[in-house]
C-alpha cells in the first residue's frame, strides 16, 4: 500500500478554479485506476472523478464538463482540475484507487466555495 497526501485546496468563489494534487509514496503505475473522492457534510463520501493507467477516465454527472483528472505516473502524483466550482463543490477531497483503496485515507484536502 501507498501513502496518499493531498494539497492544493482552499476557499475560492463560485465561479472559479483550483488544482489539487496527491502525492502516492510508492508506484501508481500498476495501479489501474486512481480516483478522486469528496466528503461533504452530512453526506457520503462520493467517487469524483477517476483515470485509468491507460488513459479511460469517469467523470461523476455532478462535475462533467468542469473537472479534469489526470496522473504523472513517473512523478507517483494524480490532479485534479476543477473549473466552474460551485458552492455544491464544497467537501473534503480525497485520493484513492478507484476500483478498491490502494493505500491509507489521507486527510484530504478542504474545498470551500462562497462568496
Amino acid at each position: 500500500q501507498v501513502q496518499l497526501v493531498e494539497s492544493g485546496g482552499g476557499l475560492v468563489q463560485p465561479g472559479g478554479s483550483l488544482r489539487l494534487s496527491c502525492a502516492a509514496s510508492g508506484r501508481i503505475d500498476s495501479i489501474y485506476a486512481m480516483g478522486w473522492y469528496r466528503h461533504a457534510p452530512g453526506k457520503q463520501r462520493e467517487l469524483v472523478a477517476y483515470r485509468t493507467n491507460v488513459n479511460t477516465t469517469y467523470d461523476a454527472n455532478s462535475v462533467k464538463g468542469r473537472f479534469t483528472i489526470s496522473r504523472d505516473n513517473a512523478k507517483n502524483a494524480v490532479y485534479l482540475q476543477m473549473n466552474n466550482l460551485k458552492p455544491e463543490d464544497t467537501a473534503v477531497y480525497y485520493c484513492n484507487g478507484a476500483m478498491g483503496s490502494v493505500g491509507s485515507w489521507g486527510q484530504g484536502t478542504q474545498v470551500t466555495v462562497s462568496a
